[in-house]
């Protein structure tokens, strides 16, 4: 099989790498999040009016330009490379992914605002610590021509940020996801905002009578069931790829800082026992990479396929993620949590990554789950 980029992908991964090396710097980003407004608006704008990404892997009929997962792979990398903290896994591939196969009016009105860089959609569906979003207590009934919200959301993340909330409610005894306008702000809404450990902007939310239009409802019942784990999936996938990107860059760092680092007079690179280390690093990094590609290629695979390539990813890509981010800041010695130097920052960003869309305890159990034989 041939894994090589074609020109077009090749050509999406150069553009954007050239752009985020010259316009996206790291200490712009962390004074954003930290003391702004947790993200760069004209940076999104630009990645939809200048680079096009926003809508590379939507479809075309709703003013994409009909890319596939390879794309999000490529485009995925290279933002976890840069430590882009916009939402592009939450709103593009996950939000954009759902609703574009769900197709109605009102999903590709949603879409089509994505692409064009004016809408951000949070997926508003955990409702407590574990990984099962069809548990679900949230409800939704039916109040003449609305429907009204009641329940409690965990940790939305980009919830601060967003337009829109994709959300899931029990209507009677059945799941049904639900898109709609979303405002902290609004009667029916309490939202207490949360900053993360990766600096990501996030919110635990409560509905209390919120009122959505009737044409909110997108799918019920197993429909609603596999389209979120679909999008859940695909998230993952992606979320993979972006942690390669980190981890190539962690790598590339550490690598630079044992040369010119002296200990003894000598650099430490020198030290066998070191380099040691950082080769451990490159084939974790490596083994990474081509689980990452795998689910990459697997996702529009049945779901059983796609479940299963995607769990093996994740679990390889959380291995990684720790034994990488660890030993790059152990390197580094105590300079490697500063906040002076970036190597800090994709600790943060990696330790979070095993726990986004499924933690890797709960990918593991899922592939033991799958790949064990019936009795």
């Amino acid at each position: 099989m041939d894994f090589d980029l074609s020109a077009e992908q090749q050509l999406l991964r150069d553009g954007l790498t050239h752009f985020l090396a010259n316009r996206y710097g790291l200490a712009a980003s962390r004074t954003a999040v930290k003391t702004g407004a947790g993200w760069q608006p004209e940076t999104w704008k630009a990645f939809a009016d200048e680079l096009g990404i926003l809508g590379a892997t939507l479809p075309e009929s709703v003013g994409g330009m009909g890319g596939g997962p390879v794309e999000t792979m490529v485009i995925a990398e290279a933002l976890g490379h840069a430590l882009v903290v916009e939402p592009y896994v939450n709103t593009v591939v996950v939000a954009g992914g759902l609703l574009a196969r769900i197709g109605s009016d009102v999903s590709n009105g949603v879409v089509e605002q994505i692409a064009a860089g004016e809408a951000i959609v949070a997926l508003a569906a955990a409702e407590d610590s574990s990984d099962d979003l069809t548990s679900v207590s949230t409800t939704a009934r039916r109040d003449g021509d609305q429907w009204v919200l009641d329940g409690f959301k965990a940790l939305v993340v980009d919830a601060p940020l967003a337009t829109h909330l994709i959300a899931t409610a029990r209507i009677d005894d059945e799941i049904g996801l639900f898109v709609f306008p979303y405002d902290d702000a609004a009667d029916g809404v309490t939202a207490h905002a949360i900053r993360t450990v990766d600096d990501r902007q996030a919110a635990d939310i409560v509905f209390e009578g919120l009122r959505i239009p009737s044409d909110a409802l997108l799918a019920t019942g197993d429909e609603a069931s596999s389209a979120l784990e679909r999008a859940v999936d695909e998230g993952a996938a992606a979320i993979c790829a972006e942690a390669v990107g980190a981890m190539r860059r962690v790598l590339d760092d550490t690598v630079e800082y044992s040369k010119q680092r002296q200990q003894f007079g000598v650099p430490l690179s020198s030290f066998q026992v070191l380099s040691h280390r950082m080769v451990d690093m490159l084939m974790e990094v490596e083994q990474a990479s081509a689980a990452s590609l795998l689910a990459t290629i697997r996702v529009d695979a049945e779901p059983e396929v796609r479940a299963r390539a995607v769990s093996a990813a994740k679990v390889t890509v959380g291995r990684a993620a720790r034994f990488v981010g660890q030993n790059a800041v152990q390197l580094h010695g105590g300079m490697g949590m500063t906040e002076e130097l970036a190597i800090g920052h994709y600790f943060k960003r990696l330790a979070a990554v095993q726990y986004e869309y499924g933690s890797t305890d709960r990918h593991l159990a899922r592939y033991v789950e799958l790949t064990t034989p019936p009795r």
